[in-house]
């Protein structure tokens, strides 16, 4: 018997997992429809019980429904708890499971498929919404020598490394910080989590943020050489990558937490990626 999966959203034409959920069933065996799930604003949960009650078996979330899944989940794995929201449901009678993989994504794209351990480097993370915070654990449980977290509102990045230093079973430096503060501070690897590549804008960091052999990662995915990439390339930055892997990973994961099978991600990377130009 085939089992039911989609990813809920509003909008959702323009989510991926559907080709990337169907390429992982065709290479690892699995049985499984994958669709996508337009919710009406205000009715995530009736979405989701219909969904639950045609038998649907899982469910990848995406904006703006992350938070409604944080609230309709009965049983929140300590990725979501983190993180404040939910990226991936499993139900199971009653049960719904929650966990969110942006982080657990990110951080094996840049360490394996990058070939970038994190182990020992100096982090910067550009912005102190959801992103950053759903990354942040993951990435803490590296042992990175330190992580700046860099935002306009500068109360919500100390916020943030607040929740960070209480959570993390490391002991890794984490310090909330302007832009203005961070004078002429380097670091190894440095991440956009902002939103401004969505609309074409450049946070204002300063060119000089970036080390030699630095990697410049951008979270969003298929905008080409955002302006971010851009301020990295003009710095010298060789290293240059954005959130397709990310994407990849995070989907690998919800697949292997609902299949127990976990895909090769790198034909959906190649057959995802834009060249960064």
């Amino acid at each position: 018997m085939t089992d039911r999966y989609a990813v809920i959203g509003n909008p959702i034409e323009q989510s991926k997992s559907p080709l990337i959920h169907t390429a992982f069933a065709q290479v690892t065996g699995q049985d499984i429809e994958y669709t996508k799930l337009l919710s009406p604003l205000g009715e995530f949960a009736q979405t989701v019980d219909v969904f639950r009650a045609a038998g649907g078996r899982g469910m990848n979330v995406t904006a703006p429904f992350k938070l409604d899944a944080f609230a309709y989940a009965t049983d929140l794995a300590p990725g979501a708890q983190m993180a404040g929201a939910v990226n991936a449901m499993k139900f199971e009678g009653d049960k719904v499971y929650a966990e969110n993989f942006d982080g657990v994504g990110l951080v094996r794209d840049v360490v394996h498929n990058l070939g970038c351990p994190l182990q020992g480097r100096r982090i910067l993370i550009l912005g102190a919404g959801g992103a950053t915070r759903g990354a942040l654990l993951p990435m803490l449980a590296q042992g990175p020598a330190e992580v700046v977290i860099v935002n306009r509102t500068v109360a919500k990045a100390e916020e943030l490394a607040d929740l960070a230093r209480q959570h993390q079973s490391a002991s890794v430096p984490v310090r909330g910080v302007g832009y203005a503060d961070l004078g002429g501070q380097t670091f190894d690897v440095v991440f956009n989590a902002t939103s401004a590549s969505l609309t074409a804008q450049l946070p204002p960091l300063s060119a000089a943020a970036f080390a030699p052999g630095c990697l410049a990662y951008e979270l969003a995915y298929g905008k080409g050489l955002t302006p971010f990439l851009k301020l990295a390339q003009q710095a010298g930055v060789t290293r240059l990558a954005d959130g397709v892997g990310m994407l990849a990973e995070q989907a690998a994961e919800a697949f292997e937490w609902w299949r127990g099978v976990r895909p090769d991600t790198a034909a959906v990377i190649e057959k995802l990626t834009v060249p960064l130009v």
